[in-house]
């Protein structure tokens, strides 16, 4: 046993990485538990281990006693007198009182003892190690599930990707080897835990950063994120060196790079945006290549409404209104798109309004002007180029045609003097 326990001890320290002071440590007090239990209640008890050999003793201090009325806390004499010559009474007296078969209890108790302050020790390394990687990207192995928790061995450690950190849209297998953001080190029930994502938007900015040179550098900043995991990501970018496009630095040769951070996505959309500090532009650049028409900025509220023409109106907003929804989360601001109205007016509506036109010009009555525009001659210049004796078939108009031409030319040479007249300048 004793081999075999400090064979098990240099294995745990090399391959967990804890100090074998620590695990001895546990086991000491695990076995002093168990030398309770096969001794009794000897006084001041306690386990001894040789850290060469792996022998293991039980030791208690005995009070030399020259008639023993407690065996747990008294010793004669002359058996005193074996361990320390010149033991007297009243002397404390260390004594062996390792029992025949501890070795099979002391084994069971070490190795629980063992398994119970690597796990602990684990736990401690997990927390040390992982609590300054909070916002890393890690590579792990699938190992298994708990309901719609998947746990990812990185190695070392097992972390959790819980199910609300999950893309919806992904399914893994066991023994698939994924990517996932480092979210945070919580105290769980059972320890420290550490908590995956492949949802956050964090997973997708930190993906840009590793693949794209410029914003590893600062040269590129990535002012604002927007995601729905699974189905498009909206990523607003902005350079501080205006002889670098943030748009194509992000998009790579070839759209190169956008196509490994797509890849590792699972083909989720992503649409990288110039940012601006403008926010009519800003919204414009979110929501292309919808056509929008007008704004109306509410800065205290923070909202734009935006009219876009029926055609455009399915574009701006996306499916299910994704777009507009990303948009919103991306600016800040809160995005309302409404289709343009237009008034189209009726065929009474034209007819009262060419009526008017006509009866405007000096020498053409209203009654005359209706009759003109329902024998389809509704505007001046129709007028301008009829004849007498069309005119004078209408039977309003009859012999007024030629004093209705004479104020239409009247009129027109007017119009055209209006037109043509310099400006003055005093």
């Amino acid at each position: 046993m004793n081999a075999d326990f400090l064979a098990v001890l240099e294995f745990w320290e090399r391959e967990k990485g804890i100090g074998r002071d620590v695990l001895l440590a546990a086991v000491q007090e695990s076995l002093l538990a168990a030398a309770k239990k096969a001794v009794g209640p000897a006084r001041e008890l306690r386990v001894d281990i040789n850290q060469k050999s792996g022998e293991i003793k039980a030791l208690a201090k005995l009070i030399v006693a020259e008639k023993v009325i407690s065996k747990h806390d008294q010793i004669s004499v002359t058996e005193a007198r074996r361990f320390k010559a010149d033991a007297q009474i009243g002397d404390e007296v260390e004594v062996e009182v390792t029992p025949t078969d501890f070795g099979r209890i002391a084994s069971q108790y070490a190795k629980q003892a063992l398994m119970q302050q690597i796990r602990k020790a684990e736990k401690q390394l997990i927390f040390s190690e992982f609590k300054d990687r909070v916002g890393d990207i890690v590579s792990g192995t699938v190992r298994r599930f708990d309901r719609s928790d998947v746990y990812v061995d990185l190695g070392k450690y097992e972390a959790l990707l819980p199910n609300r950190e999950r893309v919806p849209t992904e399914e893994y297998q066991v023994g698939e080897r994924i990517r996932c953001y480092v979210k945070a080190v919580e105290q769980g029930p059972h320890g420290p835990e550490i908590i995956l994502s492949r949802a956050d938007p964090r997973f997708v900015l930190k993906l840009f950063q590793l693949e794209v040179s410029e914003i590893n550098d600062g040269t590129i900043e990535i002012k604002a994120v927007a995601r729905e995991p699974g189905f498009r990501t909206k990523l607003a970018v902005y350079t501080r060196d205006e002889k670098v496009d943030p748009v194509g630095a992000c998009v790579g040769l070839r759209g190169q790079r956008v196509k490994n951070i797509v890849r590792e996505l699972n083909n989720e959309k992503v649409d990288i945006i110039r940012w601006s500090s403008n926010v009519r532009d800003f919204v414009t650049n979110a929501l292309a290549p919808a056509k929008l028409k007008a704004f109306d900025i509410n800065e205290a509220s923070r909202r734009v409404r935006i009219l876009v023409s029926e055609d455009q109106l399915s574009l701006a907003i996306g499916k299910r209104g994704q777009n507009a929804r990303l948009t919103a989360k991306l600016t800040g601001w809160q995005v309302d798109i409404e289709p343009e109205v237009v008034v189209t007016k009726g065929f009474d509506e034209k007819v009262a309004e060419a009526v008017e036109s006509l009866a405007a010009v000096p020498g053409i009555s209203r009654e005359q002007a209706d009759a003109l525009v329902h024998h389809g001659m509704t505007r001046l210049e129709d007028l301008a180029q009829a004849d007498e004796s069309d005119l004078a078939e209408i039977p309003q108009i009859g012999a007024q045609a030629p004093a209705i031409l004479e104020a239409v030319r009247a009129e027109a040479a007017r119009r055209t003097i209006k037109v043509g007249e310099p400006s003055v300048v005093p």
